[in-house]
């Protein structure tokens, strides 16, 4: 059986981002959005994690899906 991911031709790289991503999604929920609790399950230290969000577009994401919570509730 094949992953669909990687029959699609997608470069080394592309999988392992996609991979990391998933993995840094599921740890942050396991963490209710905790970073410093995701990076220890995750065995990274918290600037690692915060790095690996910023390279993966991760940071930009969980900000905009904070801000209208934080508009409704202000």
């Amino acid at each position: 059986m094949q992953d669909p991911e990687i029959g699609g031709g997608a470069k080394l790289k592309e999988l392992v981002d996609a991979y990391e991503r998933r993995l840094i999604e599921s740890a942050l929920a396991a963490s209710a959005g905790n970073q410093r609790r995701a990076a220890a399950s995750l065995g990274l230290l918290p600037t690692t994690l915060h790095e690996k969000m910023k390279r993966l577009g991760l940071l930009r994401r969980r900000q905009e899906q904070e801000e209208p919570e934080q508009v409704a509730a202000g």
